[in-house]
C-alpha cells in the first residue's frame, strides 16, 4: 500500500489515526504487567540483576507513556495543526519504541549472556506476543510499525547470529518473514480505516449538510413509508405543527404525530378528523395540494410526492400571509369600500347561494331603497360627511339584517335587499314595510343628527322565477312609482306595472328596423397623450337616435341587442363604419372597436375584420379590437385562439374595463393582449382615496412589466389627469377631461386643430416608466 504520510492525509484523518494511537490504554497496562511479571520470573531463575533493572525500566517507561497520553487528552485537539499532530505521533512513537527495544535486548541479553533456556524461552515469547499486538494497537502510524519492529527484532537477530550456530542462524532469518509480514497486516488494517476512516467522514459531510438545509428550508417536511410512519421530519414541521423535539417523531405514525399536533393547537375532534381527511386524500394522490386551517390564525398548505417505495414526501408551509392578503384582495373586490356591505356582483352570488340552499320553493323578495334627498346632504354638508351618512346607514342596514336578509350596496345612495325565508306572501310584504319602517330614523355623527327617509321598490315572487336582473328592473319601476306618488314609502310591483315592458318591447323592434334601415350612427371619443397634444386613437361609440324619442342611451339599446341576439349586427356595422372612417384619418391615429360575447362564440369575426380591412385599405395594426373579460367566462380555450389569430394577422388587441371582474390578473397571462384599459372605477376618487391610487399603480407596474401598453379611462378632472401624469402612469387618457364622445366631423376639426397648434409635428411615443 502506497503510505499516506502527514503531508497527504487531511488533517482530520490524520489526527483520527494519531488518536487511536492513545486509545485503547489499558492493553499497555496490561503489557506492561506482564513484562515485569515475565523479567521477574527470569530474575528468580537465573537470579541476574540484568532484569530486575529491566523490570524497573519498563516501569519507567509505562509510566512517561501515560504521562503524555493524560497530557494529550488535554490537548484542544480541534486546534491543532499537522506539525502538531506529527509531534503528538513522535511523542507516542517514542515511548512505544522504548518498550519494543528494552524487550529486543534482553532477549539479545538472554541468547547472548544469561544462556538460560527459560530466560531465551520467556524473554523471545513476551517479545513477539508484544509483537503481535502492533499489528492492532499501533496500525495507525506506519512509522511506530516500523520503529518497534526493527527496536524489537534487530537485538533478537543479533543474539541468534551471536551464537554462530547454524540452526540459530536459520531462527535469525526466519525473523525476517515475521517482520515483514507483521508490516504487511498492519498496512493492510491501516488501509482499511483509511478507507472507511474517508467514507465515514464523507457520509458525515453529507449528513451534515442534509441536516443543516432539511432544518433551515422554510417548509416543514415529513417523509414517510408505506405504512405512513414518519421515517423523516425538519424542525420547521415541529414548529409549525408544534411537535417538541424532532427525534421523537421518528417511527412514529403520522395520524398519532397529527394528532399530538393538533391537540396541542385546541382544535376539536371534528377539525382534527377534516385535516386528517384532507391529508390522506393527499397522500393518495385525489388532490394535488391541500390548505388547511389549523387554527383561526394559522394556515397551512400541503404537497406530497410519491417515493418509489410506496412512501411519501409530505412537504407544507405556513401560508397564512398569502390566505389572508387573497382574503382581503376578494374582499375588495367584493365589497363596497366605502360601507363594507357586499357589491352588486358579490350580492347577485349570495342571493343564487341562497336560491340554491332552499329545499323547497317559497316567495320571496328583493327590495331597492334610496336615500331621499341624499343630494341635499351633499350639498350642504360636503361629500365626506354624505359618505359618513352612508356608512352609518349601512351600519344599521347590516344590523337589522342579520342573518335573515341579505344587504347590499347597488350604487350612490341605493341599497339592495333580499329576503330569502318567508313562504307566506303576506307575510313576507308585511316583513319587508316593517324593515323599511325601521331603517328610517335619525343617524347621530360627529355631532350631527339627520332624519333620513328612504324611497323604496319592492317585488315578490317564487323563488323558482327569481331573476336577480329582471326583479332589479321591475324594483326600480316600483321605486319610480315611490317617488313619483308617495316618496319616503314602499311600493311593491303590480303587474298592471308590465305596461313598461310593452314600451321595452317596442324599443326592441324599433332597434331591428333601425339596423335594417341603417341608420345607426358612430361617435368616437378620443384616446390622448398624457399631455394632450395629440390623438393616437379613437374608442368607436355607437349610437342611436329614435325617430319620437329622441337619443337612446348605447346601454339600453346595446343591452336590448344582446337580449335579442342581434349585437353582432352592431358589431359589422361598427367595424365596417370605423374602419372606413379611420382610413380617412391621419396615419398616425388608430380606431378601437368593442366587441361582445356574442362575437366571440364563432370565428366569423375574423372573416368580418378581414372584410373591413381590405374595404377600407386599413393597415391592420390601425384596429384595435376591445374585449372584456366577460367575453372569456363562456369559451375560454376558443376565445383565445380567436384573439390570437386576429393578433396574428396584425390587429392589436385590448382588454377593456380592466379591474371590474374577478379574475383579471390571471387574464394578462391567458390572452394575446397589446392594450390593458383600465376601468375609470380606478380613477373615481384617487385624489381622495390613497389605496385607490395605490392600487391603480400596481396595476399599472404589473402590465408594463407584462409589456402592454395602458389606457386609463373615465379620467374627468384635471386634479385626476394631473396625478396620473405626475406618476406617468398612461400611455393614453381617455375622457372628458380631454374630450366627450363627438361626431367624425367634430373628430376632424379637433385633430386638425391640435396639428395646426403643434405645427403639424408628430410627439414622439412615450417609453415605458414605472408608475
Amino acid at each position: 500500500m502506497k503510505d499516506k504520510g502527514q503531508n497527504t492525509l487531511p488533517a482530520d484523518v490524520y489526527l483520527s489515526f494519531v488518536s487511536s494511537l492513545y486509545g485503547n490504554r489499558q492493553t499497555l497496562f496490561v503489557g506492561m504487567i506482564s513484562h515485569v511479571i515475565t523479567f521477574s520470573f527470569v530474575y528468580a531463575k537465573t537470579s541476574d540483576p540484568f532484569f530486575l533493572i529491566w523490570s524497573g525500566l519498563v516501569v519507567a517507561i509505562w509510566s512517561l507513556r501515560a504521562v503524555g497520553m493524560r497530557h494529550f487528552d488535554r490537548v484542544d485537539h480541534a486546534a491543532l495543526d499537522m506539525d502538531g499532530i506529527r509531534y503528538w505521533e513522535n511523542w507516542y512513537n517514542l515511548g512505544a519504541v522504548g518498550t519494543t527495544l528494552a524487550l529486543g535486548t534482553s532477549c539479545g541479553y538472554s541468547l547472548l549472556f544469561s544462556r538460560d533456556s527459560f530466560a531465551e524461552l520467556a524473554t523471545i515469547a513476551v517479545t513477539l506476543a508484544t509483537m503481535v499486538s502492533v499489528v492492532g494497537r499501533n496500525c495507525g502510524s506506519k512509522r511506530a510499525v516500523d520503529y518497534m519492529t526493527f527496536s524489537a527484532c534487530f537485538p533478537m537477530v543479533v543474539g541468534f547470529l551471536g551464537l554462530q550456530d547454524f540452526y540459530h542462524a536459520v531462527l535469525a532469518v526466519l525473523i525476517l518473514p515475521f517482520v515483514m509480514t507483521t508490516r504487511m497486516m498492519a498496512n493492510g488494517v491501516r488501509e482499511f480505516l483509511y478507507k472507511n476512516v474517508l467514507a465515514t467522514r464523507e457520509v458525515s459531510i453529507i449528513a451534515d449538510r442534509f441536516d443543516t438545509a432539511l432544518n433551515n428550508m422554510p417548509h416543514g417536511l415529513f417523509m414517510l413509508d408505506a405504512d405512513h410512519r414518519i421515517l423523516v421530519a425538519n424542525r420547521r414541521a415541529c414548529e409549525l405543527l408544534h411537535l417538541g423535539n424532532q427525534e421523537r417523531l421518528k417511527d412514529c405514525h403520522l395520524d398519532v404525530v397529527l394528532r399530538f399536533g393538533v391537540r396541542n393547537t385546541f382544535l376539536n375532534a371534528e377539525q382534527s378528523r377534516v385535516i386528517l381527511r384532507q391529508l390522506d386524500e393527499l397522500l393518495k394522490g385525489e388532490r394535488s395540494r391541500a390548505l388547511v386551517q389549523v387554527t383561526d390564525g394559522l394556515y397551512l398548505e400541503f404537497t406530497a410526492s410519491p417515493r418509489e417505495n410506496g412512501g411519501a414526501v409530505l412537504i407544507f408551509e405556513d401560508v397564512t400571509g398569502r390566505v389572508r392578503a387573497e382574503k382581503k384582495i376578494l374582499h375588495m373586490v367584493r365589497y363596497d369600500s366605502l360601507t363594507g356591505l357586499p357589491n352588486r356582483t358579490y350580492f347577485a352570488d349570495l342571493v343564487q347561494e341562497a336560491l340554491g340552499e332552499r329545499k323547497k320553493p317559497g316567495t320571496v323578495g328583493f327590495m331597492v331603497l334610496d336615500v331621499d334627498d341624499f343630494k341635499h346632504v351633499n350639498d350642504m354638508k360636503g361629500h365626506v360627511t354624505g359618505d359618513r351618512l352612508l356608512c352609518a346607514i349601512a351600519e344599521r342596514l347590516r344590523r337589522l339584517a342579520g342573518d335573515k336578509v341579505l344587504a347590499g350596496h347597488l350604487m350612490g345612495d341605493e341599497f339592495i335587499l333580499f329576503f330569502p325565508n318567508e313562504t307566506n306572501r303576506r307575510d313576507l310584504e308585511t316583513r319587508m314595510r316593517r324593515f323599511h319602517e325601521q331603517l328610517r330614523g335619525n343617524y347621530d355623527f360627529d355631532g350631527m343628527t339627520f332624519l333620513v327617509s328612504f324611497s323604496a321598490g319592492a317585488v315578490m315572487v317564487s323563488s323558482d322565477d327569481f331573476r336577480l336582473e329582471e326583479m332589479q328592473i321591475r324594483a326600480d319601476l316600483a321605486l319610480f312609482e315611490t317617488k313619483s306618488r308617495a316618496k319616503g314609502s314602499v311600493t311593491v310591483f303590480e303587474q298592471e306595472m308590465d305596461a313598461r315592458y310593452m314600451d321595452r318591447q317596442k324599443l326592441k323592434d324599433d332597434l331591428r328596423e333601425a339596423l335594417a334601415s341603417n341608420t345607426l350612427s358612430v361617435a368616437y371619443q378620443p384616446m390622448f397623450v398624457p399631455d394632450g397634444s395629440r390623438i393616437e386613437c379613437c374608442e368607436a361609440l355607437s349610437r342611436w337616435t329614435h325617430a319620437e324619442r329622441g337619443p337612446v342611451p348605447p346601454n339600453v339599446f346595446i343591452q336590448l341587442a344582446e337580449e335579442m341576439g342581434i349585437v353582432s349586427e352592431i358589431t359589422r356595422f361598427m367595424i365596417m363604419r370605423a374602419c372606413a372612417d379611420c382610413a380617412g384619418w391621419p396615419a398616425h391615429m388608430g380606431v378601437s372597436v368593442n366587441l361582445s360575447v356574442q362575437d366571440l362564440r364563432g370565428t366569423g369575426i375574423i372573416d368580418l375584420v378581414a372584410e373591413a380591412l381590405e374595404a377600407a385599405g386599413l393597415a391592420p395594426h390601425r384596429l384595435h379590437l376591445e374585449v372584456t373579460e366577460s367575453c372569456l367566462m363562456e369559451e375560454p380555450v376558443k376565445v383565445q385562439a380567436i384573439l390570437q389569430e386576429l393578433r396574428a394577422r396584425g390587429i392589436t388587441i385590448a382588454i377593456d374595463d380592466f379591474g371590474t371582474g374577478y379574475s383579471s390578473l390571471s387574464y394578462l397571462d391567458q390572452l394575446p393582449l397589446d392594450v390593458i384599459k383600465i376601468d375609470r372605477s380606478f380613477v373615481r376618487n384617487i385624489g381622495e382615496d390613497p389605496r385607490r391610487f395605490k392600487l391603480l399603480r400596481g396595476t399599472v407596474n404589473l402590465s408594463r412589466e407584462l409589456g402592454l401598453r395602458i389606457v386609463i379611462e373615465g379620467v374627468e378632472t384635471r386634479e385626476q389627469l394631473a396625478l396620473i401624469n405626475k406618476y406617468q402612469c398612461a400611455d393614453l387618457v381617455q375622457g372628458y377631461v380631454f374630450a366627450a364622445p363627438m361626431s367624425p366631423d367634430a373628430l376632424r376639426d379637433l385633430y386638425d386643430t391640435l396639428a395646426r397648434k403643434s405645427g403639424g409635428s408628430s410627439s414622439g411615443r412615450r417609453g415605458r416608466r414605472v408608475a
